[in-house]
C-alpha cells in the first residue's frame, strides 16, 4: 500500500498528478480515505470523466457522508457535467458542514456563475477569499464577474490581488483582457489573449473563452479576417469539447415539434380560461438568442412595480410532460381544465421563486421559449407576448461570435451553416404556431425599437398594459440595477444603439449561411 507520506511529498511539491496516481494505487489495495479518494476523482476529470469522478466520489461518501473535502469534489463534478442544480446542493452542504473552508466556498461560485446568479456568486467568492486570502482563484473568480459588470476598477484591482498570488492565473488574465477590450484597450487586450494563447498547457474551456475575446478585440480594431478567424476557431474547439450536446442536432427537436404542432387537432386549441391568473399584466419575452430580447427587457424592467425573470426554466413540468415527451404536442392540445391546473401551479411557483409577486406584472424573458408558444397559449390563454424581430444575418452572425454556455441549442452555432438552419427551423416553428394558436402578440422590430424608441416602447406599453414613462430610456442603469448574465450585459452599458447591419464586413465569410437566411431576410422585411 502507498505510504501517506509519499503522497504527501508529492503534493508539497505541488505534483498533484503524481500524487494522484498514487492516490489511484492506494485505493486499490484497499485504501479509502477521503484525500485518496478526491485526489483519484481529481485524476478522472482532468483525464475529461466527470463521471467516473462522480462514481468515486458517491462510493466514498458511503463510508463517510458529511465528508466536506468529498462533497466538495462531488460538487465540482457534477458542475463540470452541467447537472448544476445538484452541485448547488451537494455544495451546500458541504459549506454548512465546513463554512471556514474555501474549496467548497469556490466550487459554489462556480455553480452559481453559471446558473446565471451573479451576486450570490461574488458572495461565495468572496468567502472563499475571506477563508483563504491566498486563494488566487477566488480573486480571479471576482474579476470575472467585475468584467461581466462593467466595473474597470473593480477588475484590475481584483485580477491584480490574484495575479501577485499566482502570475500563470488564466481567468485573471481573461477577467482583465475583457476589460481592456471593452474599454478603449483593443490592442492591448489583443496582446495579452496573444500571450494566453500561446501557453501549450491553456485548458480547451479558458482556450475557448480567449480565442472569443480575441476575435471580438480584433473586431473593434477592424481586422476582420483575422477577427473571423478568431472566432471560427473558438466554435471549432467549442462544438469538439461539447460534441455530446450536438448528438443529435437540437433542430430535429425543433422540428419534430413543428410536426406535431401541425399533426395536433385545431380544435383542440380553443383557450381554456384562466379564472385566477397569477400575474397582472403576465408577459412573455421571446424571439431568438441575439435578436433585441435583453434590451427590451430591461427597458420593461424599468416600470414601477414590473419583476422580470431572465432565461429561467418556469416552464419546466410543461416542458416534460409535453415537448419532450413523445406525442405530447397531441396530448397538450386536448387538455381539460382540470388538466391544466397543476401546470399552472408548477409555473407560479418557479415564477415567485424567480422573484415574481401574485397580482402584479411579471415579465418571463426568454428567447427560446418561442418554442414553448403552444404551452403558453394552452395554460395562460390571457398572456401577452412580445415576440422580437432582428435581421435574421445579424442574428446568426451575433450568435456564432458569442461563448454561450453549452446547450443542445447553443451548439447549433458551433458552425454557422447549422446555426443559420436552427434559426430556420425555429421561425418555421413561431411561424406555424401564429397561424394555429389563439396568442396575443405584438411584433417588436429592433430597428424601430432602438431608431424610434418613445414611438416603439409607448405602442409595447400600450399592448402590454403597462404604463409608459421617460424613465425607460434609462435601461442601462435598469440593466446595472438588475444585473444581466446574457451576453449583451455590454451593448446595454453603451445605451441606446443601432446594431444593425453588423453581419455586413463579414458577408464573404457568411457566404455559406446567407441562402439559407435570404427566406426570412425577405418575409420579415429586412432586404
Amino acid at each position: 500500500m502507498t505510504a501517506p507520506g509519499a503522497i504527501e511529498r508529492a503534493l508539497a511539491a505541488g505534483d498533484i498528478a503524481g500524487a494522484a496516481r498514487l492516490a489511484a494505487a492506494a485505493l486499490a489495495a484497499g485504501a479509502r480515505a477521503p484525500v485518496l479518494v478526491n485526489l483519484a476523482a481529481w485524476a478522472r476529470e482532468e483525464a475529461g470523466d466527470p463521471a467516473g469522478a462522480e462514481a468515486l466520489l458517491r462510493d466514498g461518501l458511503r463510508t463517510t457522508p458529511d465528508d466536506p473535502l468529498l462533497l466538495t469534489g462531488l460538487g465540482a463534478a457534477l458542475r463540470k457535467q452541467h447537472r448544476l442544480g445538484e452541485a448547488l446542493r451537494v455544495l451546500d452542504r458541504a459549506v454548512a458542514i465546513l463554512p471556514q473552508g474555501p474549496a467548497a466556498w469556490l466550487e459554489r461560485g462556480y455553480a452559481l456563475e453559471e446558473l446565471g446568479e451573479a451576486a450570490l456568486a461574488d458572495d461565495s467568492f468572496a468567502r472563499a477569499a475571506a477563508a483563504d486570502p491566498g486563494c488566487a482563484p477566488a480573486h480571479a473568480g471576482r474579476a470575472v464577474l467585475a468584467a461581466r459588470a462593467g466595473d474597470a476598477d473593480a477588475v484590475v484591482e481584483r485580477a491584480g490581488r490574484a495575479l501577485a498570488i499566482d502570475p500563470a492565473n488564466v481567468a485573471a488574465q481573461l477577467a482583465l483582457a475583457q476589460s481592456e477590450a471593452e474599454w478603449g484597450g483593443a490592442s492591448e487586450a489583443a496582446e495579452r489573449l496573444r500571450r494566453l494563447l500561446a501557453r501549450d498547457a491553456l485548458l480547451p474551456p479558458d482556450r475557448i473563452r480567449a480565442l472569443g475575446l480575441l476575435g471580438h478585440a480584433l473586431d473593434r480594431l477592424g481586422q476582420v479576417a483575422p477577427a473571423f478567424a478568431a472566432f471560427a476557431d473558438a466554435k471549432r474547439l467549442y462544438g469538439r469539447v461539447h460534441a455530446a450536446f450536438a448528438d443529435p442536432p437540437h433542430r430535429r427537436w425543433v422540428d419534430a415539434l413543428t410536426r406535431g404542432l401541425i399533426a395536433a387537432r385545431p380544435e383542440g386549441w380553443v383557450p381554456l380560461p384562466d379564472d385566477a391568473p397569477a400575474f397582472a399584466p403576465h408577459l412573455f419575452l421571446l424571439g431568438y438568442p441575439r435578436s433585441g430580447t435583453t434590451l427590451l427587457e430591461n427597458v420593461l424592467a424599468g416600470v414601477d412595480g414590473v419583476r422580470a425573470a431572465e432565461e429561467k426554466p418556469l416552464l419546466a413540468a410543461a416542458d416534460r410532460d409535453f415537448l419532450l415527451a413523445a406525442n405530447g404536442m397531441a396530448r397538450l392540445a386536448v387538455l381539460s381544465p382540470a388538466d391544466v391546473r397543476p401546470y399552472r401551479a408548477a409555473y407560479r411557483a418557479a415564477a415567485t421563486a424567480a422573484g415574481g409577486v401574485a397580482g402584479q406584472p411579471f415579465l418571463d424573458m426568454d428567447p427560446l421559449k418561442s418554442l414553448r408558444l403552444a404551452s403558453i397559449a394552452r395554460l395562460f390563454p390571457g398572456a401577452r407576448v412580445l415576440l422580437m424581430r432582428r435581421d435574421p444575418r445579424d442574428v446568426v452572425w451575433s450568435c456564432f461570435r458569442q461563448n454561450f454556455r453549452p446547450t443542445a441549442a447553443n451548439l447549433s452555432h458551433a458552425d454557422l451553416v447549422e446555426g443559420a438552419r436552427h434559426y430556420a427551423a425555429v421561425m418555421a416553428h413561431v411561424e406555424e404556431a401564429r397561424a394555429r394558436l389563439p396568442l396575443r402578440l405584438l411584433e417588436v422590430d429592433y430597428r424601430q425599437l432602438v431608431r424610434d424608441f418613445d414611438s416603439t416602447t409607448r405602442a409595447i406599453c400600450r399592448f402590454a398594459g403597462l404604463p409608459w414613462g421617460p424613465d425607460l430610456r434609462r435601461f442601462d442603469r435598469t440593466a446595472a440595477r438588475r444585473g444581466v448574465t446574457t451576453a449583451s450585459a455590454t451593448q446595454l452599458r453603451a445605451g441606446l444603439f443601432d446594431g444593425s447591419g453588423r453581419w455586413q464586413r463579414y458577408a464573404a465569410h457568411l457566404a455559406p449561411a446567407l441562402p439559407i437566411l435570404q427566406p426570412w431576410v425577405e418575409r420579415f422585411g429586412f432586404d
